[in-house]
């Protein structure tokens, strides 16, 4: 069984794998577009580089994501891998890295969203800019009110009780990773949220 993503077929983890072929020919014939090295190669290095995604990222979900976009990646970028210049398992290794970094850096721009939200919350204001406030702080609170219920405790605890997200796992009984994955996407929902709120009142 397989998933396509951007024309490419990357095989699920328990595809059967290609004919044994030694790492250089995988990788001649993973450069020249043969779909049964990319099914080989992802057998070999796809749980390494799960692996690596989970330790930098700590969070396996995402961690699946990232995988899925190297394979991709790199199967649509294959053009540019050279087997004569180094083996296809470090040039997906490389790939790894900057997919990981994007999602690191993904992450932290949402949470500069949050830290200039909170900023301009704390900003005083005018008696003009104060309604403002006000009903920023309504659509935040109504906003909150309409995520699932762990993302809404994990977002709650961290804006009001200014909790770590390791202090939020314990508070909550919640695996780290998965207090990680609900911030990340109750912030997404919050954004979309007040970015829709923010254009009706315009």
């Amino acid at each position: 069984m397989t998933t396509v993503r951007d024309g490419a077929r990357v095989p699920a983890a328990g595809a059967a794998p290609a004919t044994a072929v030694t790492e250089d020919g995988l990788g001649e014939g993973f450069a020249e577009g043969d779909e049964a090295c990319l099914r080989e190669a992802y057998r070999r290095w796809g749980p390494l580089v799960h692996t690596v995604a989970t330790r930098r990222l700590g969070d396996p979900e995402e961690a699946e994501d990232v995988t899925q976009q190297v394979f991709v990646g790199a199967w649509n970028s294959r053009s540019t891998f050279d087997p004569r210049r180094g083996s296809l398992k470090t040039w997906l290794m490389g790939i790894t890295g900057r997919k990981v970094a994007d999602a690191l850096e993904k992450r932290s721009r949402h949470l500069r969203d949050v830290d200039a939200a909170t900023a301009a919350a704390d900003t005083p204001a005018r008696p003009e800019p104060l309604a403002g406030t006000l009903l920023d702080h309504m659509a935040l609170t109504r906003a909150m009110e309409d995520l699932p219920d762990q993302q809404r405790l994990v977002l709650k605890t961290a804006f009001y009780e200014d909790l770590s997200q390791s202090r939020i796992a314990e508070r909550t009984g919640l695996p780290l990773g998965t207090v990680k994955n609900h911030t990340r996407r109750g912030l997404t929902r919050l954004r979309k949220r007040l970015e829709a709120d923010g254009e009706a009142r315009r």
